[in-house]
């Protein structure tokens, strides 16, 4: 439970962090928490939560995101007791700095990564990488956002294998704004490598509940292409969190 309560206080302690900085820099930062709570015949209690800062200056355009997700089930040993089993424990990191050119949406990017999965088929992965990024469509209620270039990943399998190698990263964001209070977002990211290819997808559909606070439901997939024996190539998750954007 120390987890939870962790990740809780990350999500409430930075909406005054971001909020005194806004004075003199540009933020755009929203703070999500879900949990699910199980008791009878499955007892078991999992947790989410997410922080996604972007800061718009002059020249330059920030993204930084901070994610989690916990479980832990409620067992039966053969003597009858009961006892509590982690089955989840995974966080993930990542930065974006980039550059904006003259054209509109045109930008240069270096972007970085870390996740810590301790039950994942790569229980450690970073990934690093440079390129350019541009709005293929742009309409009042729609938007596609695309980025391409080539990096660097680096890797530790389940088993404790090492893999690591040069890639080609490609990603891309769809918004679009549904009405008011509605919004659906589609995001995609392919490292492709000859070693291994990670593919993130996420489908959200957020809902305004007031001015600062919505309901967002989503689904995420990430697929492994190499994978050890005896772990799943991909993984999902779905979640039903609050948002809270300020």
């Amino acid at each position: 439970m120390k987890y939870y309560s962790m990740l809780a206080l990350a999500v409430l302690a930075s909406a005054p962090a971001f909020a005194e900085d806004a004075a003199d820099k540009v933020w755009t930062t929203s703070a999500e928490l879900g949990a699910i709570t199980t008791s009878g015949n499955t007892v078991g209690t999992s947790i989410t939560g997410k922080i996604d800062a972007k800061q718009e200056l002059q020249q330059w355009s920030n993204q930084y995101i901070f994610s989690a997700f916990f479980k832990e089930d409620e067992k039966t040993d053969e003597n009858g007791d009961k006892y509590t089993e982690k089955s989840a424990e995974r966080f993930l990191v990542s930065a974006k700095a980039a550059y904006k050119l003259e054209n509109e949406f045109d930008k240069l990017f270096v972007f970085g990564s870390y996740t810590d999965d301790k039950f994942g088929a790569y229980t450690k992965y970073s990934t690093v990488a440079v390129g350019y990024g541009t709005r293929l469509y742009n309409s009042e209620d729609m938007s596609l956002d695309t980025e391409i270039g080539p990096g660097y990943f680096s890797g530790e399998r389940s088993t404790g294998e090492t893999g690591k190698g040069f890639i080609v990263r490609g990603a891309g964001a769809f918004k679009w704004t549904i009405s008011e209070s509605a919004t659906f977002a589609q995001t995609l990211s392919v490292e492709y490598g000859t070693d291994n290819t990670r593919t993130i997808a996420e489908t959200s559909l957020q809902a305004k509940v007031n001015g600062s606070l919505q309901m967002k439901a989503a689904f995420l997939v990430q697929n492994d292409s190499d994978v050890p024996v005896g772990k799943k190539s991909t993984d999902t998750q779905t979640s039903l969190t609050l948002v809270y954007s300020f």
